[in-house]
């Protein structure tokens, strides 16, 4: 999700890049490494579930407030 697979557009990296600096602005908890190692939607939710110990269901629903209208 927001690591690099190698081979991906300078437009991509800047993409992954500028969404992995808003996902630390938005989960000040969660440091470069942990997002850099996100491959989904539901990791990432399981990390915002465990690190600001929310119920699933609000974790998933600021995950999915955060991604509305970003391109993964």
């Amino acid at each position: 999700m927001f690591g690099f697979r190698g081979g991906e557009s300078d437009e991509t990296v800047t993409r992954k890049t500028g969404y992995r600096i808003d996902a630390k602005r938005q989960w000040s908890c969660l440091t470069t490494l942990d997002l850099s190692e996100i491959k989904n939607e539901e990791q990432l939710i399981t990390l915002v579930k465990v690190r600001y110990g929310l119920p699933y269901e609000k974790a998933r629903a600021d995950v999915q407030g955060w991604m509305a209208g970003k391109q993964f």
